[in-house]
C-alpha cells in the first residue's frame, strides 16, 4: 500500500528541484507546523548517497532523525529513496501550464495511523510550496 500527496509551485521546474534538494532551503520549510522545525539537514544527492534530516519540536521536547538511501536520481523529474526502516519513497516532478505538479508516494509506517500520516506528509509539501511560491524570484 502507498499513500500520495501532490501540490502544484508556481516556480520553474529548476528552482523547484534547487529548493527541494539544497539542505539550506530544506531546512526552512521541513516541517508539518509551525511549533516543529529542521535544525540540520545534510543531502547527498546521487544514486547510493544518503540523506539526514533532523526534525524537532521547537519545545525541545521531540527529535528524530529522517534518513535514507537514494536509489533513482533523474535530474529535474524523479528521485527515489529507501528509509532506514526499509519504506519506499518515489518523488516525481513534472512542468504543467498551471507549474510544477510534485507527486509523493510512499509507504506508510506501522506506527501512526494512515490519515495522520497522510496529512503530515501534506502539510509538509504544503510548507515546501508556499516557502518556494514565497522565495523563488
Amino acid at each position: 500500500m502507498k499513500l500520495l500527496v501532490t501540490t502544484t509551485i508556481q516556480a520553474s521546474l529548476e528552482t523547484v528541484w534547487h529548493f527541494w534538494t539544497t539542505p539550506n532551503h530544506i531546512m526552512q520549510w521541513n516541517n508539518a507546523s509551525e511549533d516543529w522545525h529542521t535544525p540540520n539537514a545534510e543531502n547527498d544527492l546521487k544514486i547510493g548517497g544518503r540523506f539526514k534530516y533532523t526534525m524537532a519540536s521547537k519545545d525541545g521536547l521531540l527529535c528524530f532523525d529522517l534518513e535514507g538511501k537514494y536509489t533513482n536520481i533523474d535530474y529535474l523529474s524523479a528521485i527515489d529513496y529507501v528509509l532506514d526502516d526499509g519504506r519506499k519513497v518515489e518523488i516525481r516532478f513534472e512542468e504543467t501550464i498551471d507549474g510544477v505538479l510534485l507527486t509523493e508516494s510512499f509507504e506508510p509506517e506501522d506506527e501512526n495511523p494512515i490519515t495522520l500520516q497522510q496529512q503530515g506528509w501534506q502539510a509538509i509539501l504544503d510548507n515546501f510550496t508556499k516557502y518556494t511560491n514565497l522565495n523563488h524570484n
